[in-house]
C-alpha cells in the first residue's frame, strides 16, 4: 500500500525539547535563586527531567489533567505545597526562559519541504492542541500540516491505537497509507506499528544508544534518511545506516 501522507510527533522529533528545555531550566534556577543548595546544576537538570517524565506518565494514563501535571512538576520539585496559583506562576516564569531557547531540529525544514510536494502532513503529539499549534506556529512551520491533534483534546494518548486511528481518520486515509515519525521507540515506534501505520523511530542519539530496538518500526537517525524509507525517489534520502 503507498504512504500517502506522514504524520509526526513535535517533542525531539521536529522540536529540540531536550535542548530548550535544559537551556530554559538553567536559566531559570539561575533567575530563582535555587542553585547553590548542596545540588550541583547538573543533578538538579537530571532530576527536572526525571519528575517530568514521572509527571507526564501520570498525564499519559489519564490521571491528572495537562494543568495538573505541570502543577505537581513544580510541587515535587520544590518540595513545597504550593496553591495553584503560585505553581503556575513559576511555570509560567519557566516556560518564558524555555521558549526562549526553542529550535527546529536542523533536518526538518528541508526534509518537510522536499516532502511537500508527494506526501500529505499532520502532527499527532501526546501534548495540548493550545500548547503544540503555539509551538508550530511559533517555529514557523505551521502550514505545513493540514491537521493537528493531541492528546488532551482527544481524551486518549499514544501508545493508544486509537490515538494514530484519530490521525488517520483526520486524513481520511487507512493506516497503512500513512506512515508516523516519532522519537520515543515505544509510545512511538511501536504503538504506531502495532496501529498499522507504517512506523519510523527517529534515534539521533545513534546506534550505540542504550536502548532496546522494538519490534515494527524502521529505524533511522536523521530526517535526511526518511524519503528512502517512505519509497520517495530523491537524491536528498539515504538508506538507513542501521540496517
Amino acid at each position: 500500500m503507498t504512504v500517502k501522507a506522514v504524520v509526526w510527533d513535535v517533542d525531539d522529533t521536529l522540536f529540540d525539547y531536550t535542548t530548550a528545555d535544559r537551556v530554559g531550566m538553567r536559566a531559570h534556577l539561575a533567575a530563582e535563586g535555587l542553585l547553590g543548595e548542596g545540588e550541583t546544576v547538573e543533578q538538579a537538570l537530571l532530576r527536572w527531567r526525571g519528575i517530568t517524565d514521572r509527571q507526564w506518565a501520570r498525564y499519559a494514563a489519564g490521571e491528572v489533567s495537562f494543568e495538573e501535571q505541570r502543577r505537581d512538576r513544580v510541587r515535587v520539585f520544590l518540595g513545597e505545597e504550593l496553591t495553584d496559583d503560585e505553581a503556575d506562576a513559576w511555570f509560567g516564569r519557566y516556560l518564558d526562559r524555555y521558549e526562549a531557547a526553542w529550535a527546529l531540529f536542523p533536518d526538518v525544514l528541508p526534509a518537510l519541504e522536499l516532502l511537500a510536494a508527494s506526501h500529505r502532513h499532520a502532527v499527532l503529539s501526546n501534548s495540548s492542541l493550545h500548547v503544540q499549534e503555539y509551538k508550530l506556529r511559533t517555529l514557523g512551520v505551521r502550514d505545513h500540516f493540514e491537521a493537528v491533534l493531541c492528546a488532551a483534546e482527544l481524551g486518549f494518548s499514544k501508545p493508544d491505537g486509537r490515538a494514530f486511528r484519530a490521525a488517520c481518520d483526520a486524513l481520511g486515509l487507512l493506516p497503512g497509507e500513512v506512515a508516523y515519525v516519532g522519537d520515543h521507540p515505544e509510545i512511538d515506534g511501536r504503538g504506531a506499528a502495532e496501529a498499522g501505520l507504517l512506523s519510523v523511530w527517529i534515534d539521533r542519539d545513534g546506534p550505540c544508544a542504550t536502548v532496546d530496538v522494538p519490534v515494527g518500526p524502521r529505524r533511522i537517525a536523521t530526517l535526511a534518511e526518511l524519503p528512502a524509507v517512505l519509497g520517495t525517489d530523491t537524491r536528498f534520502g539515504a538508506p538507513s545506516t542501521f540496517g
